[in-house]
């Protein structure tokens, strides 16, 4: 029993066919989707990679006691310990030396290309070179075996040649960019369409050179035979803001849907929750209770609020929690639920869910009963993820889960 993990950093969910995408070319990831359960509701705990690699390493949330590092066993950890090859590969120095890093059995580093460049062919694309990694790890790789990747995928170079972001260009539009460089910046309130469209067209072709490389992972396991008996899942660490508020790319992590809603892909060898699509609520936290559930090794202590996800898997239950809390910077923090998503910045702002899947109304000045109610349900859930209580926290008002009528 392998598993791999793809990592792919700052991929919008918007931009992914089995999140409603339908304009971008992505049969590999269509396929892979199809193949898949689909969590539909999956919110990052944090836009920080400190926070999510404690999150999908030791099933911690930020807003848990801060403790030391080995206070908890690690996923990686528990593997080796259980005689599975563990590695990580990654092009994010971030994540290589983070501490809980040490856990994994060996760790293979990949160096970011110096000057961003648009590459003449997609072999020549630092994602071709870091999927190109990867399979050779496992052709050589001894089983069973463990591969977290943490690409930083679509947020370090959009070098796609040429051609992957044309072919979203219509015949009277504007030439996309030609520059590499990952875009980070707000939009003036009376900004020009055309320029948010090439920015558009540039990511879309990024998506499409990403699905390039997943199909010739997909082919490696399919030819390898491997598909038989690994799990590959993919996840994204963040989303990536394309206009949506204004915008573009992590100039200030604000939480809203489009970097804090992230795709989540599992694919099971033996077929288990294929063409499933949950719509729980879940976080990255979930991914190690989750791994090692699947691996029948119950070595992890219960953490609030993780879960395992295969029951949602197996169909066996529809949801496994009622709400979600989110901490970004300069204390800004973020509260879901079935019915609602609060975002508390500067001043509260709330969007019904799951209509306002990007949050473009907002109506906390209509709904002032509910923003007192969420900003109450978060204080208290903040205290309960802190104190590490594994009981369930108190039942949500009614309103909360179903909205207004």
């Amino acid at each position: 029993m392998n598993a791999i993990v793809l990592a792919t950093d700052r991929l919008h969910a918007g931009y992914v066919g089995a999140y409603g995408n339908a304009w971008i070319e992505t049969p590999s990831l269509d396929r892979l989707a199809w193949e898949s359960v689909a969590f539909d509701a999956c919110l990052i705990e944090s836009p920080r990679l400190d926070d999510f690699c404690r999150a999908c390493w030791q099933g911690r949330h930020p807003l848990a006691a801060n403790r030391p590092a080995d206070a908890f066993p690690t996923l990686p950890a528990i593997l080796s310990e259980a005689g599975v090859t563990t590695a990580l590969l990654t092009d994010e120095p971030a994540v290589a030396d983070h501490p809980l890093a040490r856990a994994f059995d060996s760790i293979v580093r990949l160096d970011e290309p110096e000057f961003a460049v648009i590459a003449d062919d997609v072999d020549d694309t630092h994602l071709a070179t870091c999927f190109a990694r990867l399979i050779e790890w496992l052709e050589n790789a001894p089983q069973p075996y463990f591969a977290w990747c943490h690409w930083k995928a679509m947020g370090a170079r959009w070098d796609a040649p040429r051609e992957f972001r044309s072919r979203y260009a219509e015949a009277d539009d504007p030439d996309p960019p030609d520059s590499a460089e990952v875009p980070c910046r707000m939009l003036d309130e009376d900004y020009d369409p055309d320029e948010l469209l090439g920015v558009v067209q540039a990511y879309a072709g990024q998506v499409s050179l990403f699905d390039v490389c997943l199909g010739a992972l997909l082919e490696f396991l399919d030819e390898s035979r491997q598909n038989r008996a690994t799990l590959l899942t993919l996840l994204s660490a963040r989303g990536f803001p394309l206009g949506e508020h204004r915008r573009i790319g992590p100039c200030d992590d604000a939480l809203h849907g489009e970097l804090t809603h992230v795709p989540w892909l599992m694919r099971f060898p033996d077929g288990l929750g294929q063409s499933v699509r949950s719509p729980a609520l879940v976080q990255p936290a979930d991914l190690p209770p989750t791994l090692l559930d699947w691996w029948g090794i119950h070595a992890l202590p219960p953490l609030a609020p993780a879960s395992s996800l295969m029951p949602l898997a197996r169909e066996d239950l529809e949801s496994i929690r009622d709400r979600l809390a989110l901490i970004g910077r300069d204390n800004a923090w973020a509260l879901r639920t079935p019915a609602w998503y609060l975002r508390h910045a500067d001043k509260p702002e709330l969007f019904v869910k799951p209509d306002d899947r990007w949050e473009v109304n907002d109506v906390a000045d209509r709904c002032h009963e509910v923003v007192e109610l969420l900003e109450q349900v978060y204080s208290g859930y903040a205290v309960f993820l802190r104190s590490g209580n594994l009981e369930k926290p108190p039942p949500l008002d009614e309103v909360l889960l179903s909205g207004l009528e």
